[in-house]
């Protein structure tokens, strides 16, 4: 009996974390409907480590199910599709009529579609690589607009046309094609060079110098690095075609 119990608890233990992504999703939501877009903007960031555990969790403990996966499916799609479009809409671009609602609607459609997508290509697709921005990254390029200017003290209706934009870029960039590394080809468990460990520490002093604009900046060139290794890879099939 205690090894029943202890084998549910460890099943149980990444659909928590899965379950805690969702809860941040949703009090993302709560807090753009209440006004306090900041608190909302946080939130995504949170739902994105939350979301960034449990497969891992799930991997390390071999608790992998395909509840798991449909489960933490649903979660991406309230945390990184509904949340930021709601968070942008009310922010920024209510004011701006059928236009507004419209960039929302097109960024909740292509996380719908992206999310879509990758569940029905996963074995088929190069894993190095993602095809299409990943909707946390997504989520996390808005909310981090969302965030950087709301520090500033500058009104969402002043930079309305902005969120816009990169609502739109955000939304269309999902459903792309444009490849986009995964990091999945990371060995957590090989050993590396020491001055990777000061580097890492470099780096979470840099984000913790000034979280906003930091991350912001981070998934912004994240988001267009994806269209520079495309115009890339274009480049050289077009020399090496050229040459042959």
């Amino acid at each position: 009996m205690n090894s029943e119990l202890r084998r549910r608890g460890i099943y149980l233990l990444p659909n928590l974390l899965t379950t805690a992504a969702l809860f941040s999703g949703f009090y993302a939501i709560v807090q753009a409907m209440t006004g306090r877009f900041e608190h909302a903007a946080v939130a995504i960031f949170i739902a994105m480590v939350f979301d960034g555990l449990d497969g891992r969790v799930a991997r390390m403990t071999r608790t992998q199910s395909a509840f798991g996966a449909e489960y933490d499916s649903l979660s991406d799609m309230v945390s990184f599709g509904a949340a930021p479009a709601l968070i942008a809409f009310e922010w920024a671009m209510k004011g701006m009529g059928k236009w507004g609602w419209i960039a929302a609607f097109v960024y909740c459609a292509g996380a719908a579609l992206r999310l879509a997508r990758f569940n029905t290509n996963i074995g088929i697709v190069d894993k190095r690589y993602f095809q299409g921005l990943p909707s946390p990254a997504a989520a996390a390029l808005v909310a981090g607009f969302v965030w950087i200017i709301n520090d500033l003290n500058i009104p969402g209706e002043e930079v309305r046309w902005y969120a816009f934009a990169l609502t739109l870029f955000a939304g269309i960039t999902m459903v792309s094609t444009v490849p986009y590394w995964s990091g999945k080809d990371i060995n957590l468990r090989r050993s590396v060079p020491f001055i990777v460990l000061p580097a890492i520490v470099l780096g979470y002093g840099l984000v913790s110098s000034y979280p906003p604009g930091i991350l912001f900046a981070l998934f912004l060139a994240y988001a267009l690095s994806g269209y520079v290794m495309a115009l890339w890879k274009r480049s050289r099939r077009k020399h090496n075609a050229g040459d042959s």
